[in-house]
């Protein structure tokens, strides 16, 4: 047997529907396309919340960090930031305390960074693992819902380093589904949703054409 791989954002082109990731596995079951594998990167931030910084003061013994209090939704948290970009107002990813921080390997704990209280950790890309940045902490847009679900927010608006890849078997009947256009279709045509018009629209050229 072939396999073929895609992401959930890569179907989304394809596929007009609000089906959820757990929804499309099922089906895909369903319609004899078996899933052999499911990466979801968003499992390892499950415990990650978007969170706004309220005020961002100059830690009084540390010249490049900063005492943040944040807003995590309802609750109201004293973090200690070294990220350059840390300033008031600003919508971010924050690794409450307990939390596992993939990128950087540790488990959140409370506690004082010199001198000053710290109750969690506000999260550049790379500390959460989905990217290399790491010049400074996440922004988000201005519209986030503080105190949401990270993983859950990210899924809402594609956010491309989060995309699940899902790897499916293809039998050598289904040539059809080597391509991500054909799992569309037998996911519409099982009532997932609709099958996204293709643009059929030439291409424009510019300059003269080598091929006589």
């Amino acid at each position: 047997r072939k396999a073929m791989k895609f992401t959930f954002s890569w179907l989304f082109d394809n596929l007009e529907t609000y089906a959820s990731l757990e929804q499309i596995v099922d089906m895909l079951a369903m319609v004899e396309l078996e899933v052999e594998s499911l990466v979801n990167p968003a499992e390892s931030i499950a415990f990650f919340l978007v969170a706004e910084i309220v005020t961002a003061e100059q830690h009084p013994n540390a010249d490049r960090l900063s005492v943040c209090t944040v807003n995590a939704g309802g609750e109201t948290l004293s973090i200690v930031c070294g990220a350059p970009n840390a300033r008031s107002g600003l919508k971010t990813v924050l690794a409450p305390v307990g939390a596992y921080v993939p990128g950087a390997d540790i488990t959140i704990k409370a506690g004082k960074i010199r001198g000053e209280t710290s109750q969690g950790m506000l999260c550049s890309s790379a500390e959460l693992g989905i990217s290399e940045e790491a010049d400074g902490i996440i922004e988000l847009a201005a519209d986030a819902q503080t105190g949401a679900n990270f993983a859950d927010y990210a899924e809402q608006i594609r956010l491309s380093q989060i995309d699940p890849v899902i790897e499916i078997a293809i039998t050598p009947n289904r040539g059809d589904c080597l391509g991500v256009r054909g799992v569309a279709r037998d996911l519409a045509a099982a009532g997932m949703g609709s099958l996204k018009p293709l643009d059929f629209s030439p291409a424009v050229g510019e300059g003269a054409s080598p091929v006589s």
